[in-house]
């Protein structure tokens, strides 16, 4: 008898074929067995029908539901054909757009120009291989494991005006949450603690693939380290500046968790997200109206994720 054992066709081991280049040197290419393929095959469409089916199919029915008159209720015979009515209708007769706009752009002004930078500064730091640098890392990345509504509520500890930190240490009785003048900016400093973890990783992973040789030699040059990081070290973390940028707008946008555990998005938390939800599975259910302000949103986001797919492969072409 063969020492050798018959490997069944469905599970032979990969073979290799030798192929010569136009250069005339030989290379093996790797031939896969039908296992193979159909593992591949899986992993590749089964994600691809989940992304299909649970994010790009709602969204197209959202574009199109936008444009229509529905309750959500009755059958979808009885769906009206609006057109552009609903999208009139957000812009000029819907007085709460107008603060959530201000509100999403404030939201974003601050992520971007408090929050961003300072977890920028962080990450620097932590750059640095500090004493205790593990541990600060994961204090300042904690909050970015928490979901913004469970945030809310640990702020709610602070912001209490019975029983809070904030009123109890300053000797004040202000209504952080309930005060339309000022809920938004205590809002704002909930949110910023979990951004700014968030960005300080992402430069902080950025920081360590930066070529030390670059720092070296501007150090030889006479360079601060100050004009070291701005000329030389900031200008390589383009990638990461475009994924920061992305996730700041984005983030902005899709803000919800927070506002709606408070007041759901009412007096002075007026958000974008909030109006979408209040119309489509609020006590008044206007689908179609709730679909315009969605398709709203979808559309800003997809202007920036379109900038950064495009930076992203203009990276990997270079």
């Amino acid at each position: 008898m063969s020492d050798q054992s018959q490997v069944p066709q469905d599970h032979a081991v990969p073979s290799a074929v030798t192929t010569t280049t136009t250069g005339g040197r030989r290379r093996r290419l790797r031939v896969l067995s039908r296992t193979d393929r159909v593992v591949i095959a899986l992993m590749v469409l089964v994600p691809l029908l989940l992304v299909v089916g649970l994010v790009w199919l709602p969204a197209l029915a959202t574009v199109g539901l936008s444009a229509t008159d529905w309750d959500g209720i009755g059958p979808v015979g009885d769906i009206e054909w609006v057109g552009a009515r609903n999208y009139a209708d957000v812009v000029g007769n819907y007085p709460p757009f107008v603060p959530a706009v201000q509100n999403n752009l404030l939201w974003l002004a601050a992520l971007f120009v408090v929050a961003t930078p300072f977890g920028m500064f962080l990450a620097v730091l932590l750059d640095k291989e500090l004493r205790g640098t593990r541990f600060y890392q994961t204090a300042l990345y904690l909050p970015v494991v928490l979901s913004l509504a469970l945030i809310g509520f640990v702020w709610q500890l602070i912001y209490s005006r019975d029983q809070g930190l904030l009123n109890g240490v300053f000797g004040t009785d202000v209504d952080w949450y309930g005060d339309p003048d000022v809920n938004i900016w205590a809002v704002l400093v909930a949110a910023g603690w979990r951004h700014v973890g968030y960005v300080m990783l992402l430069y902080l992973a950025g920081l360590k693939g930066v070529d030390p040789s670059l720092r070296e030699a501007a150090a030889v040059d006479g360079a601060s380290e100050v004009n070291t990081f701005f000329k030389v070290v900031f200008p390589v973390l383009r990638p990461i500046n475009i994924i920061v940028l992305v996730v700041t707008v984005i983030e902005s946008l899709r803000a919800f968790d927070l506002v709606w555990v408070i007041n759901k998005g009412r007096n002075g938390l007026e958000l974008l997200s909030a109006l979408v939800t209040a119309n489509v599975v609020g006590e008044a259910s206007r689908i179609g109206f709730g679909s315009a302000l969605a398709t709203s949103m979808l559309v800003v986001s997809l202007v920036f994720i379109t900038v950064y797919l495009t930076t992203v492969m203009r990276e990997d072409r270079r």
